[in-house]
């Protein structure tokens, strides 16, 4: 069975363009969503942040009094962290925050978000994407209607005049369906592909 994903475009060219309700026809999975979404981020995540412990703070090496009649608590350092110069308690080590997630999950979360995308009307394709000329009022004409939120066009390559157009929008993002990422499915409120985008998210998905 296959479903419709409706169509935007200049006097009517446009045509609805039928889809796998394999791909696009799937329950919310709100749980694995967030999942998909938390190791997306978590995956960004640097994890360098660094601090000297005692043991990497240079010197101290020698005991700096005798063990026993000063009056003062034993010290064998003055690395340690009450002292000064000392290396920092329960110092912050280089991380990793990725999370683990098979391709099995991946791929049932993005379908779930695309599904999801469908039932709310907030998806529709293009074939005319690609403005004419690097001009920002011409690629407002081509996605009127759609522009009244955070919008996200997948388009099957970087063409460069609709990049040139695009990066005056700060609400307009562009990626190929390659690099789409569940982070800019579930944040945008529109998303406009291109037929030849989509059958390709739908050959990756399926």
């Amino acid at each position: 069975m296959s479903l419709q994903i409706p169509a935007i475009g200049h006097e009517g060219a446009a045509q609805p363009l039928e889809v796998s309700e394999l791909v696009f026809g799937q329950d919310f999975n709100e749980t694995l969503v967030h999942q998909l979404v938390t190791k997306y981020l978590s995956t960004a995540r640097a994890g360098t942040k660094a601090q000297k412990n005692r043991a990497a703070v240079s010197g101290g090496g020698a005991k700096p009094f005798r063990q026993k009649g000063t009056g003062r608590a034993r010290a064998g350092t003055t690395r340690g962290p009450v002292w000064r110069h000392g290396g920092v308690a329960f110092a912050a080590q280089p991380r990793s925050y990725d999370q683990k997630l098979n391709k099995k999950m991946y791929k049932a979360g993005i379908r779930s978000i695309f599904s999801e995308l469908l039932r709310q009307d907030r998806i529709a394709v293009c074939n005319d994407i690609y403005p004419a000329n690097p001009k920002t009022k011409e690629l407002l004409a081509l996605i009127k209607g759609m522009d009244d939120g955070r919008l996200l066009i997948v388009a099957e390559e970087m063409n460069e005049n609709l990049l040139l157009a695009a990066r005056n929008l700060p609400y307009v993002a562009v990626l190929t369906p390659s690099s789409v990422d569940p982070v800019s499915l579930v944040s945008a409120d529109k998303v406009i592909a291109t037929t030849i985008a989509l059958k390709q998210i739908e050959e990756r998905l399926a």
